[in-house]
Parts: C-alpha cells; structure tokens; sequence
C-alpha cells in the first residue's frame, strides 16, 4: 500500500534570480514560480542551486520574502538554511518562519570534519531549536561528507526531523533508504541525484528534486503522471529527456559553471538574467553563444 506523505512530489531547488547588480530580481521570481505551479512543481529557495552559500543575508530574506509572497496557495514552500555557522542557520529556519516558510533543509557545515557524535548533535541541536519542521540534506559534492543511513535513521525518529534529501550518486544508498523510509507516513525521502529520478519514483521514494526543473518542469510532471497511471515506458521516456536537458548545462563544466548555464537556459525561456554572484562567474562569450545555439536545436527539433 502506498503511505501519501505530506512531503512530497516535484520539488524544484529554483536559481535565485539576480538582476545586473546583484539584486534579486523580484519580477523573475514571479515568473519562475507561475512556471512551476503551472506545472504541479512546488519551489525550494536558498538551496545548492539557489546559490545560497554565496549569498548575502540580504539578499536571503528579500529571496524568502518574495517567495512567501508568490507562493501558491495550500501548497509547501521549501527553504534552504545551511550555513557554516550555527547560529546563522538557526536565525535564518527563525526568520523563514516569519515570512510564511513551511519546511527548512539543512546540510552538513563544509569547514570542519565532524564525527558521528558531533553530526548527531548538529542536526539535533538546529531540530530541537527551530519552530520549523526539518529536512536533512546530504550532499556530500559541497560538504565533502556522506551522511551515514543509519544516522539518519536515528535521526528520523526526532520529532521535528521529517525527510532527507540524498544527491549522493550511489544507487544502493537510494535503494536502501527507500527500503529504510517508504512504509513510514512521518518521514520522507526525496531523490536529489536527478538521473534517478524515475527509479526513486517507481520505487517508493516520496519525490524528487531536479535542477533541470528550473526550466522544464513538464518533464517530471508528465513523469510523476506516468508514474500514477503505471506507464512504465513513458516514465522512462521522461528520465531521457531529464537526462538529455541535463547534460546540456551540467556535462563538461564543474558544479559553479553548470548554475551559470542553467540560467543561460533559463534566460532562453525569459525566466531570468544569466547572472550568478562572485565567486561564481559568466563563461565565454563563445561559450555562451554555443550553448544558446545548442537549446535553440533542441527547440525547434522537438517542435
């Protein structure tokens, strides 16, 4: 029997709009959320994606602002509240709360080396502290730690902590947390690793939480409606053209590079600037010119 969580569904980890200045661009967050709710995806801000260790706190509350304000209604908004720093993750799950933020995730800091002891005791110290429920995120490309299953298990019995979001690639770590988490109606698993979105899905996890989302979110609509009406092979179908879509922006450029030619893309579907904040920084000019050559094809071959 399938449990219906309260978290749950196509998450998209959006881009965090910037003007030429480095201002947040208020008129791109309304665009970029109608796009989502357009198409059954809920938005989290000040995430990897979001840029969000890079960010001013600012900019993170004009962010949570704008998102509150633009938020649909009876849907989740999610947010991102990592910071290397404690007490600035707790004041920002606080300040979330205010706006009208209804979950928070939170990452590993990506300074020190933890132990199992200390891990334990960060994610339980921000959960008992904050008025938010919690999500734990384990992405071990920026934080440089793979957060062990069995800690999170225990952890998933905290009663604010409600889900993980995995981007490990690993796909016995998918298969074992599913096994772990999907029979359980107060904790839920989201896919982060979007090459294996259609087997999380098909498989029992809770959602999923795809980049390539930011600019074609009827893809896991479409795929999360095939899921519901056991259409295997346009499950897949859909899991091609997540994969194609996201190795136009991610194949052959680090992490840092790849956000930038997300909103290349972006820019394409008038979503927003192609402007990432320092350190990040703008590829070539013939670089962008090729990648923006590339989407074009790829439009018009599939119209």
């Amino acid at each position: 029997m399938t449990i219906k969580k309260k978290y749950n569904g196509i998450v998209v980890p959006v881009v965090t709009p910037l003007t030429d200045d480095y201002k947040l661009d208020s008129e791109a967050v309304e665009k970029m959320f109608d796009n989502l709710y357009q198409h059954n995806a809920l938005p989290f801000v000040l995430g990897t994606t979001g840029e969000a260790s890079s960010l001013p706190m600012s900019i993170k509350i004009a962010y949570l602002e704008q998102a509150a304000k633009y938020k649909k209604e009876n849907t989740i908004l999610y947010a991102g509240i990592s910071s290397n720093c404690v007490d600035e993750s707790i004041e920002l799950a606080n300040i979330s709360y205010d706006l009208g933020v209804d979950v928070v995730a939170v990452t590993l800091p990506s300074y020190y080396t933890l132990t199992h002891g200390q891990i334990k005791r960060y994610f339980e110290q921000i959960a008992d502290t904050i008025p938010l429920p919690l999500i734990i995120y384990n992405i071990p490309a920026t934080t440089h730690t793979s957060l062990p299953l069995d800690l999170i298990d225990e952890l998933s019995y905290h009663p604010n902590i409600v889900g993980s979001k995995d981007s490990e690639r690993s796909e016995e770590r998918l298969y074992k947390s599913i096994k772990l988490w999907k029979h359980r109606s107060d904790f839920s698993h989201f896919m982060g690793w979007a090459a294996k979105s259609a087997d999380a899905l098909l498989n029992g996890s809770d959602g999923i939480i795809p980049s390539t989302g930011n600019f074609m979110p009827s893809i896991y609509q479409e795929m999360q409606e095939a899921v519901w009406a056991g259409d295997i092979e346009k499950v897949y179908k859909m899991q091609e053209l997540s994969d194609f879509y996201g190795n136009l922006y991610q194949q052959g450029r680090t992490l840092g590079e790849s956000l930038w030619a997300l909103k290349v893309l972006m820019a394409e579907k008038d979503l927003c600037k192609p402007v990432v904040m320092p350190p990040l920084r703008e590829q070539s000019a013939d670089e962008l010119q090729r990648l923006k050559e590339k989407f074009a094809h790829l439009v018009i071959t599939e119209e």
